[in-house]
């Protein structure tokens, strides 16, 4: 192929060399080079064609030199209304104009549901294109009014050729684009498969560049790796503006992250609910995973609010302890970072006389959430502790805090605003760190300072009998 060479790209950081390497020098990850073809393009491509309007005239021009970042107009970076608060909430106030988003996420968790809906949404108030590559025209439409979805407000193409894509694009000017998915866009000039690290490099850089002149919103569809990653070069993640993960709970429930987001925070989550009719946001997330139950707990069962975003969630910690078969004591858990459950049940080994290296230690968290932030440190102590002892925790008590390795109750962010989300829940007692005079007014509440202090209060005075 003329103007084309032959090179090895690294699939975990997209780092290129003349010849095959065992080890990538870049990120030092070993077997990750694959052949592939470099193009030398000069003028050629799409990413140097002149994006015409409908007068013919550039819909927005290049400046040759550097400005004043002061003359520079930003009326047009708003944000497009969803219609979904919870995708809202998560994107940091909608789909920005000119942005490029990739959702990630398991085969059949809702991904081109979720973007259905909200490309008829916005297909009420602009002009709305859905790329498939995997999907017939027929099939979306049979999706789109099973969800009831207005199939007359999209814009449908199914074609995975890029050049023949951008050209669609421009022909329809739309403002807001859902590519299903990025993985089956090629450009035949690449000479490589779908799906491989040039081509994906390549599509992506071209249809992000249009997004930008257009000023159009533009969603990737991405299939994700064994190891839950989004397959592909590393590389993907850092050319797009934001990177989402849609995660299976439990039962019908889905949970919306992000993992990076240069228009809002990455602490938000987005909790919705599959059903018959599509994804419906939850109603009343602050309970919904939680377990009711009459009389007390059973041990080793913890209730702890989490501050997931600008909101309280109130979750059910489970603990297991059993004795270890073969003499080597592990740890199973999902949804809590297997290091932070080790590091606490070994603080409570020197703090609380309590031994678990002869011990098998299972954690869950109900509702299949996945809790990162420090405030659970303290509900899961207390939850190790009562399935070690066999002791149930008090059920109308909710526990938050961070636990130092010296054994210190530290105190954490928005507490009070935890706290009140629990009283509204039925909550009669909370324990954790020193509060504030106006929260001991309105609520029964325990202070501690060690976790040692915290088992004595709930164990050993009969709080939790």
């Amino acid at each position: 192929m003329a103007g084309s060479k032959t090179t090895f790209t690294c699939t975990n950081c997209g780092h290129e060399e003349p010849r095959w390497l065992g080890r990538c020098p870049q990120c030092g990850e070993w077997n990750t080079l694959l052949e592939g073809v470099s193009l030398k393009r000069t003028q050629k491509g799409s990413a140097k064609r002149l994006r015409k309007g409908a007068s013919g005239e550039e819909t927005r021009k290049r400046e040759d030199s550097a400005i004043l970042l002061s003359t520079v107009d930003s009326s047009r970076a708003e944000a497009m209304d969803s219609t979904v608060p919870e995708l809202n909430r998560v994107l940091g106030g909608g789909v920005y104009r000119g942005s490029t988003i990739l959702l990630g996420g398991e085969p059949g968790i809702g991904k081109s549901t979720l973007l259905l809906q909200v490309a008829g949404a916005l297909g009420e108030k602009c002009k709305s294109l859905y790329v498939s590559g995997e999907e017939s025209p027929a099939q979306i439409r049979q999706r789109a009014e099973r969800v009831g979805v207005h199939p007359g407000r999209i814009h449908i193409y199914a074609e995975t050729e890029l050049e023949r894509v951008l050209q669609c694009m421009d022909k329809l000017k739309p403002e807001f684009v859902v590519v299903d998915s990025i993985q089956t866009l090629y450009a035949p000039e690449m000479g490589s498969m779908p799906g491989t690290v040039n081509q994906m490099k390549y599509c992506c850089h071209e249809m992000s560049e249009w997004a930008k002149d257009l000023d159009a919103g533009l969603v990737f569809v991405a299939h994700i790796t064994k190891e839950g990653l989004i397959a592909g070069p590393k590389v993907i993640e850092h050319m797009v503006d934001t990177v989402l993960y849609f995660e299976q709970g439990g039962g019908d429930l889905r949970f919306l992250r992000a993992v990076k987001n240069r228009f809002g925070s990455v602490d938000e989550i987005g909790l919705f609910s599959m059903g018959e009719q599509g994804l419906r946001e939850v109603a009343d997330p602050s309970s919904v995973f939680l377990v009711r139950r009459d009389g007390t707990l059973p041990p080793g069962v913890v209730v702890a609010p989490v501050y997931e975003g600008s909101r309280v969630l109130l979750v059910e910690l489970q603990a297991l302890v059993v004795p270890a078969k073969g003499g080597v004591s592990r740890v199973f858990s999902d949804r809590l970072d297997v290091g932070r459950v080790s590091r606490i049940a070994a603080v409570l080994e020197k703090h609380a006389s309590l031994r678990f290296s002869d011990q098998d230690i299972y954690v869950n968290v109900a509702g299949g959430i996945r809790i990162s932030e420090v405030g659970i440190e303290l509900p899961l102590a207390l939850a190790l502790y009562s399935a070690r002892t066999g002791i149930p925790f008090p059920a109308d008590t909710v526990v938050a805090g961070e636990v130092s390795l010296a054994g210190e109750v530290r105190p954490v962010s928005h507490i009070r605003r935890r706290f009140r989300s629990a009283q509204e829940l039925g909550f009669s007692t909370c324990i954790g760190p020193e509060a504030w005079d106006e929260e001991r007014e309105h609520t029964s509440w325990i202070e501690v300072a060690t976790v040692g202090e915290a088992v004595r209060t709930v164990f050993t005075s009969g709080l939790g009998r």
